[in-house]
């Protein structure tokens, strides 16, 4: 067994560093975003030739005299009246949230605290009982403050990535004057913020909390990395709430706007007369944008922690090998540097003419950072990793080489792809199911249903073999460690995906903007063109979010299982299987709150936007202003107060089966949500975004079957905008907070396992 290429000293700089690149990249281009003025200003002629981005070019609409001064600083006041709305919903939603967080921080230390009775005394370690270990009192403070600093991240990440993307959106309209290339720039850039910023910084804060608790644990690693799975916890709890909330204000604000605006009314979307306009788009940010981040740091940290637990127990941690301990961080270091290469080639290395080039560019993204990162992979597993080692299997030690973990890591990484390309395949109108779904509203609005329910549900078919295959491959070669390291092979490229991500909540934000400022139809154009890319690009998102999830949640599943020394999970025990039928029975559950959540706050937003068309004069000829403001509250009131049941459903699940029916149970219940899970969740997803763009294809009218189905009001279109209207909480809210469902209860078990381990099954104790 030789030592690892890479020696700790270098291990110790070179994920700082790499985490520091990725903040200082992200404020480059945050810089860059910040170079498009909000102010009116006359362009004068480009100073040099070589002025690539064109921050002074002259503006295409000059020539038709729509270039003047009201465009721009109402561009500016729509901007700020977005901005404020989302910033005062997150400030409420974190005052709530941060309440729960204490008392869950508060719950954490007790449990944990409790399972040697306080005490401070050193303890036989749990899986090598001739060594003394740090007494649970320390797993338990370490764990509380671990999950403080997972919250924390989480909430910030969310924050940051909301405040850039309304802080870009007039950007991304104004820039659209020049030229769809100059708007796509802006648009993606500022989603390369987000995307770079969340992925050094959750890898960063991981680094520094590692080594500060290394100081206290010293040799003690299964102790300290015990410690860091509260780190995922806490940003899956908060994740949880931000998709929950932000999904709910969101899907209630779009689906009020749509069906009184555009089926009763016959105003366009984004139409400044309609009075949940403004909160339609701040929904945008604190859903898509805020949600998402939230979403995917937490996939992100828990696949870590997932790793590192079942390392520290392994040939890595008993010989202390730091480098080849840290392998999952050097990973995500790798995938900074990666994606950072990757963001050039969309920005700098090739420019966007035409509106046709905006999706092979964003699916270029992906391809290139896989292709990349497939390299990158190999040179980390190389260097930092010994040629051979061993991985805790379930009570004995398997090994494994080093060249079977790149494997692992690989197949994760590879299967992501091949889930994001089957999603477009599903969701994008430039294919037949997109296009059938559309040819189906011919007949009304029930056969769009049909046809779209019936989408979703073939769409989860070749996701699942790529996931299972992965398992399999990367389970055969490395057991749980392999799931693991393939979920976070699948999140390397995270920075890029986010990117790709937050682009479409941008552009979907401008495309609003130039609607509401009155700027001219070829504005608008562009922007739907860079929205309707950014659609397919959310729907691919989303994808790797499930995908990452199922890989994620069942390598916390190993780790619980081994952490509370089940040996075997056996279903045909009664203990098991009830676990089993209830954890596939919780995804419903929980849809069916989000789903009616959305439902009863959309009933009042229809109501209240149907009062103001009615009671207040001159709304429909644009002689008096809708109140905004009231809109906006009903989302925030609604989502603060609905958010709060479906959180509980999934924060105490676990909490009640491991501490009354014991850990076999609970093992059924994980396996149960995350087989029933991952099905609803993907589906959901995939038919929310397939109806969605049948809308759009009809509306856009590019080819001669779409314009036999248009133009926009007709009756086609009309049943169309039914099918989106119902597929926006299954795409927007219940789908992608079903992800977090299945991580979260698998890495609250983890926390949890000692206690559950020790005091767990009272009922069964009783009886």
């Amino acid at each position: 067994m030789g030592g690892a290429l890479l020696s700790d000293f270098a291990t110790e700089i070179l994920i700082p560093v790499c985490a520091v690149v990725g903040i200082v990249f992200s404020l480059v281009q945050w810089f860059l975003v910040s170079r498009v003025k909000l102010t009116p200003e006359r362009h004068g002629p480009s100073s040099s030739p070589g002025n690539k981005n064109g921050y002074g070019d002259f503006l295409i609409e000059e020539e038709e005299g729509i270039n003047d001064h009201n465009v721009v600083v109402k561009c500016a006041e729509i901007q700020s009246a977005i901005s404020e709305g989302a910033t005062s919903f997150l400030f409420t939603e974190y005052q709530y949230v941060g309440v729960f967080m204490v008392a869950f921080a508060i719950l954490i230390f007790l449990f944990l605290g409790s399972v040697e009775g306080f005490s401070t005394k050193s303890q036989p370690c749990t899986y090598a009982k001739e060594k003394m270990c740090k007494p649970a009192l320390a797993t338990a403070v370490f764990s509380t403050v671990s999950f403080l600093l997972g919250a924390l991240t989480s909430v910030l990440s969310g924050f940051l990535g909301m405040k850039i993307a309304t802080y870009a959106n007039a950007r991304t309209t104004l820039e659209a004057r020049k030229g769809v290339g100059k708007a796509f720039i802006t648009a993606f850039r500022s989603g390369a913020v987000m995307g770079f910023l969340l992925a050094a910084s959750g890898l960063l804060v991981l680094y520094i909390a590692i080594n500060l608790f290394k100081i206290y644990y010293g040799d003690d690693w299964e102790g300290l990395f015990e410690a860091i799975t509260g780190y995922g916890l806490g940003g899956s709890s908060m994740a949880l709430f931000g998709r929950v909330g932000g999904g709910i204000y969101t899907k209630a604000a779009d689906v009020g706007a749509d069906l009184v605006g555009k089926v009763e009314r016959n105003i366009p979307e984004d139409d400044p007369r309609n009075p949940a306009v403004i909160a339609d788009n701040v929904g945008d940010n604190v859903g898509d944008i805020a949600g998402m981040g939230s979403d995917l740091f937490g996939s992100y940290a828990e696949s870590s922690c997932a790793a590192l637990v079942v390392a520290s127990i392994s040939s890595f941690g008993v010989n202390h090998e730091f480098t080849a301990m840290l392998y999952p961080l050097l990973i995500s270091s790798m995938g900074i540097l990666v994606c950072l290469l990757t963001t050039l080639f969309a920005t700098d290395f090739f420019e966007i003419k035409a509106v046709k080039e905006i999706e092979p560019a964003l699916k270029k993204q992906l391809i290139i950072s896989t292709v990349l990162m497939t390299i990158g992979i190999a040179i980390v597993s190389w260097i930092a990793l010994p040629s051979s080692f061993t991985i805790f299997n379930f009570g004995s030690q398997k090994d494994v080489k080093n060249w079977q973990l790149f494997l692992c890591v690989g197949v994760g990484l590879w299967a992501g792809l091949i889930i994001g390309f089957v999603t477009e395949y599903y969701t994008s109108n430039a294919y037949s199911p997109v296009q059938d779904v559309a040819d189906s509203c011919r007949t009304g609005a029930a056969t769009n249903v049909i046809f779209g329910l019936a989408l979703g549900y073939k769409s989860v078919i070749i996701p699942i073999f790529a996931i299972a295959v992965s398992i399999f491959v990367s389970f055969s070669f490395a057991a749980m460690y392999g799931i693991a390291v393939a979920a976070l092979g699948m999140l390397s490229t995270i920075a890029t995906g986010l990117a790709i991500d937050a682009y479409g909540p941008i552009s979907d934000n401008a495309g609003g903007i130039a609607e509401m400022a009155g700027m001219s139809h070829r504005i608008r154009e562009r922007t739907d063109a860079l929205d309707a890319a950014g659609n397919t690009t959310a729907a691919i998102g989303k994808g790797f979010a499930i995908g990452s999830a199922a890989l994620v949640s069942l390598a916390l599943f190993g780790a619980f299982v081994s952490r509370a020394a089940i040996s075997t999970v056996d279903v045909l025990t009664p203990k098991v299987f009830i676990g089993l039928l209830v954890g596939a029975m919780l995804p419903y559950w929980f849809s069916a709150m989000t789903m009616k959540s959305v439902g009863k706050a959309a009933l009042k937003m229809v109501e209240e936007v149907r009062r103001q068309f009615n009671t207040i004069p001159g709304i429909l000829e644009g002689h008096s202003k809708p109140d905004y403001a009231t809109c906006v509250k009903i989302s925030t009131d609604a989502s603060i107060k609905e958010m709060i049941p479906p959180g509980a459903l999934v924060m105490l699940t676990p909490l009640i089966v491991g501490t009354f029916f014991g850990v076999e149970t609970l093992s059924g219940v994980l396996a149960g949500s995350l087989v029933s899970g991952v099905q609803i969740a993907i589906s959901a997803s995939n038919t929310g975004g397939a109806w969605d763009n049948a809308k759009k294809y009809i509306e856009a009218g590019a080819s001669e079957h779409a314009r036999t189905l248009g133009p926009k009001g007709s009756d086609p279109h009309k049943a169309a905008v039914i099918g989106d209207t119902i597929g926006d909480p299954l795409k927007d809210t219940s789908g992608p907070s079903l992800n977090i469902l299945i991580k979260l209860m698998a890495v609250e078990s983890l926390v949890f396992a000692p206690f559950f381990a020790t005091h767990g099954g009272l009922l069964f104790k009783i009886f």
